[in-house]
C-alpha cells in the first residue's frame, strides 16, 4: 500500500545550551514513527502500519526517493515498541525478532545506503511506556555500545518507569557512555519533562548532558513559549 510520508521537523528552534560534543548543531529533521503508528506491534492484521523493519525501510525509501533528503529530512526514528519483550544471553537489548526479522543493523544499513541516519528509542527506567525492557543503571554501559554497534545515529531516551534521583544519575551516565563508545549518536532526552511538566524548565545539569529535550504536546503556543526559554 503506498503511503504518504508525514514529516516534520523534530526540533524546529534551535537551542540556546546543549551538551557540547559538535552533533545536533542545528534542528534534526526527518520522520517519527509515534505521532503516526504509536505502539502498533499486530503485524499479522495490520501489516503496513505495524511498527516493523517493513515500515522504516518504506520511509526510507520515501524520503530518499521523494525529495524529502535533498531538503535536509535524514532523520527516520524509531520510537517505542520495537524492541523483544526480553533481553538476549548477553543481557543487550534485541528487537522483535518476527517484526525486525533482519535485526537493527541491517535496518540501519539499509538507511545508511539511502544517505540517511537511524534514531532509535529507549527508556531510563525498569521498562518503557510501552511496558518493553527499559534501560537500568547497571545496563547504560551495555545498551549504549549495542546502539553503537547497530550504528544508531541518534537515541531518544524517555523517562517511565523511574524517579527524578534515577534519572538524575542516570541520564548524564548515557551521555557519558555514549560518548565513550566513539560513535556520534545525538541524544534526545526526555529528562526535563518528568521534572514538572511542560513546557520544561532545563537546568544547567541537563543542558550540559542532552541535545534535545522532549516536547510532546501537539500546540504551537507550547512550542514557541518553549523556543523562547532556551533563548
Amino acid at each position: 500500500m503506498q503511503r504518504s510520508a508525514v514529516i516534520f521537523v523534530l526540533a524546529f528552534c534551535t537551542a540556546a545550551w546543549a551538551l557540547d560534543n559538535g552533533l545536533m548543531r542545528t534542528p534534526p529533521m526527518g520522520w517519527l514513527a509515534w505521532e503516526r503508528f504509536r505502539c502498533d506491534t499486530d503485524c499479522l492484521n495490520d501489516p503496513d502500519n505495524c511498527i516493523s523493519e517493513k515500515l522504516f525501510m518504506d520511509m526510507a525509501d520515501r524520503l530518499s526517493e521523494d525529495g524529502w533528503r535533498e531538503l535536509g529530512y535524514v532523520y527516520i526514528n524509531i520510537d517505542d515498541c520495537w524492541s523483544s519483550m526480553q533481553r538476549d544471553s548477553q543481557g543487550r537489548l534485541q528487537a522483535d525478532p518476527k517484526r525486525f526479522p533482519h535485526g537493527i543493523a541491517h535496518l540501519a544499513q539499509y538507511i545508511h545506503d539511502r544517505g540517511l541516519k537511524l534514531g532509535i528509542y529507549g527508556d531510563m527506567g525498569t521498562h518503557t511506556c510501552g511496558g518493553y525492557p527499559g534501560t537500568t543503571l547497571d545496563k547504560i554501559d551495555t545498551d549504549a555500545q549495542t546502539f553503537a554497534d547497530w550504528g544508531i545515529d541518534m537515541l531518544k531516551l524517555d523517562g517511565c518507569y523511574s524517579n527524578s534521583s534515577y534519572q538524575e544519575q542516570g541520564y548524564p551516565m548515557m551521555s557519558k557512555a555514549l560518548n565513550a563508545t566513539g560513535r556520534p549518536i545525538g541524544y534526545s532526552c526526555s529528562w526535563p519533562a518528568y521534572q514538572g511538566g511542560l513546557p520544561p524548565k532545563v537546568s544547567r545539569k541537563q543542558e550540559q548532558t542532552c541535545e534535545l529535550h522532549a516536547n510532546r504536546v501537539n500546540n504551537m503556543l507550547i512550542m514557541l513559549e518553549t523556543c523562547l526559554a532556551n533563548m
